[in-house]
């Protein structure tokens, strides 16, 4: 049995493998379309859809890899495409380089986080797909592919697993860097007043807002020129690990058992959070560890529907009395044609994500802010929860029918088309 992350999804594949070679992963997908099997791929189970499930063949990426090439002088590396974040982000210290924009979780693999569009915060930079110059990939008849240029590149950016399996990518990076992270607790109207302020003034800006509170916490990361001066070692313990994780999972547990006093706790957890401030590598600020198990769902609207939409997620939990004890996370990413399925197309984007506690009712609350996001132009992020099909996911992205010729053309019978990829891309 294969399971993801939160606990939440599972399957029963007839055959899972490690393949080391891309010769391997060709002769397990010739092999799987043989039997008419389906195949799907897995990374780090990150993924709080139904991305990764399948009865049939189950390819995993671990033996994937590793950095197989980096060119300080270019920025450009050659990764395996099962490489987890925060090994690549090892890898590239040790060679003076660093990934423009992160996101704050690092666990995940190249490949998931890439194909679903995975993204940090700041308006003047793309999600993680932005940063791919070419892609290998093994098709539904087991030929290997090499994608650099055009539509079938920016098709296979953002795919969701539904063109093939993906086995190598060559990123683009930048030189390292230091960021300065200030964290600070805000009147929630006074950020949504000044949200334009925060967004354009800062590098990256994003704030987490617990329902039933007044307050939010923002943080705000600028690169800076000053030496690092991380938190020793036991305050960051006390600060990651024990406020923002065990602190966090007490709290929900108690408000799972006991829903009415979701409110007070919330405050409580607000009141805990104290201003902060600190200067180190990048990608050790962009990252923190998540240890609390939820599941998910995330939103990408056009920029100027953020405030209106925030507004309407606390107002939608107050009047059906939903038990949050999850705070809404905003971020903001700047406008991509770079994949033809970015959330981000063709708009500068704020990301709005909502969470709900494990064994917690998440479909109603859920339900509420897809509805809510989609009536201000919202498109979901490809690795979270949603219900919407490809007949309405249609309507949303302006190169819908270039990815789908493509996506016939590399496979014809649907190898790799499992239930949710049917719903969202259609037979």
């Amino acid at each position: 049995m294969w399971t993801n992350f939160a606990g939440d999804q599972t399957c029963f594949p007839s055959k899972f493998a490690r393949p080391a070679t891309v010769d391997e992963v060709s002769r397990l997908v010739t092999e799987a379309a043989s039997r008419g099997d389906t195949v799907r791929v897995v990374g780090a189970g990150h993924s709080f859809g139904g991305n990764v499930l399948t009865d049939g063949t189950l390819i995993s990426l671990d033996e994937l890899s590793g950095l197989h090439h980096a060119d300080p002088a270019t920025g450009l590396v050659r990764i395996g495409a099962g490489t987890r974040l925060h090994e690549l982000n090892r890898l590239l210290d040790a060679h003076g380089l660093a990934m423009p924009n992160l996101g704050d979780i690092n666990v995940q693999s190249a490949a998931g986080a890439i194909s679903t569009a995975t993204h940090g915060t700041g308006r003047k930079l793309g999600n993680l797909a932005t940063t791919v110059e070419s892609i290998e990939l093994v098709k539904a008849d087991g030929s290997v592919m090499e994608l650099s240029t055009g539509d079938e590149l920016r098709a296979a950016r953002v795919s969701v697993g539904a063109l093939g399996v993906i086995t190598a990518y060559t990123l683009r990076t930048v030189p390292s860097f230091r960021l300065h992270e200030e964290r600070r607790k805000m009147p929630l109207t006074r950020v949504l007043s000044e949200l334009d302020d925060h967004v354009d003034g800062n590098d990256h800006f994003q704030f987490f807002a617990f329902p039933h509170t007044r307050d939010v916490l923002a943080k705000s990361l600028n690169r800076s020129g000053e030496p690092a001066n991380p938190p020793g070692r036991a305050a960051e313990y006390v600060n990651d690990m024990l406020v923002e994780n065990r602190a966090l999972d007490a709290v929900s547990k108690v408000g799972r058992r006991w829903p009415k006093q979701i409110p007070r706790l919330n405050r409580t957890m607000t009141a805990l959070a104290s201003s902060s401030s600190r200067v180190d590598v990048s990608h050790r600020v962009f990252s923190s560890p998540r240890q609390v198990r939820f599941t998910e769902s995330e939103w990408a609207l056009p920029r100027a529907a953020c405030v209106e939409v925030v507004r309407a997620i606390q107002a939608e939990i107050d009047r059906q009395g939903l038990a949050v004890n999850f705070p809404l996370e905003v971020r903001f990413v700047a406008a991509d044609e770079a994949s033809l399925l970015s959330p981000s197309f063709g708009r500068e984007t704020a990301y709005v994500a909502v969470h709900m506690y494990e064994g917690m009712p998440w479909r109603p609350y859920l339900e509420a802010v897809q509805r809510i996001a989609t009536e201000h132009g919202g498109r979901p992020h490809w690795g979270k929860r949603h219900s919407l099909d490809a007949a309405t996911l249609a309507g949303r992205y302006p190169e819908w029918e270039t990815f789908q010729t493509i996506r016939r053309a590399y496979d014809p019978d649907g190898v790799f088309a499992n239930n949710h990829i049917r719903r969202i891309f259609g037979a």
